[in-house]
């Protein structure tokens, strides 16, 4: 089981980005999925998740600016992010509760002014 995030970067604040967490092992659709993201000092905090049934949250502070989605021809759970603030600079992580929990390694998200 593996989950490997990519697409951060650094961009202005009203940017956007799209992350991407590839997934080896099992199928995400199979899987509860979430993001994660942890600012430097700081604890983890719950970004968004999407169930195996499709349910889908969001965390207030991203709702209307983060849309969460799977796509299942790639195996990928995916995080598109507009709007982006200066408070949105974290490292991101996906993980999934299947396998008593597993987590990738992460992706640095850099917002500025």
């Amino acid at each position: 089981v593996q989950l490997v995030e990519s697409g951060g970067g650094s961009v202005q604040a009203g940017g956007s980005l799209s992350l991407s967490c590839a997934v080896t092992g099992f199928t995400i659709s199979s899987c509860d999925m979430e993001w994660y993201r942890q600012a430097a000092g700081k604890e983890r905090d719950f970004v968004s998740s999407i169930l195996r049934w499709g349910r889908i949250r969001y965390a207030d502070s991203v709702k209307d600016r983060f849309t969460v989605s799977r796509d299942t021809t790639k195996n990928t759970l995916l995080l598109q992010m507009n709007s982006l603030q200066i408070d949105d600079t974290a490292v991101y992580y996906c993980a999934t509760t299947c396998f008593g929990g597993k987590w990738g390694q992460g992706t640095q998200v850099t917002v500025s002014s």
